[in-house]
């Protein structure tokens, strides 16, 4: 199993919190957001298809409450 965190596309991401149990993406007024138990998460979009790089990420699961192995394991899923 894989160890580090990596950039991810946009789908990629969703699809992986979607696997964690949130629900969306949702259309909001700057960035679509998701949200699971009655917290809402923006969703950034990268520009010009770029990967949402390692920094971007750590932000995302520290405010989801995601841990590193929990995020590492639903890419297995």
């Amino acid at each position: 199993m894989q160890t580090k965190l990596g950039p991810v596309s946009w789908h990629d991401l969703t699809h992986r919190l979607r696997k964690l149990g949130w629900e969306g993406p949702y259309p909001g007024k700057k960035h679509p957001y998701m949200f699971k138990n009655g917290v809402f998460l923006l969703i950034h979009n990268p520009h010009q298809g770029d990967d949402i790089g390692v920094d971007l990420i750590k932000k995302i699961l520290k405010r989801s409450g995601i841990s590193r192995e929990e995020w590492l394991k639903a890419d297995q899923m």
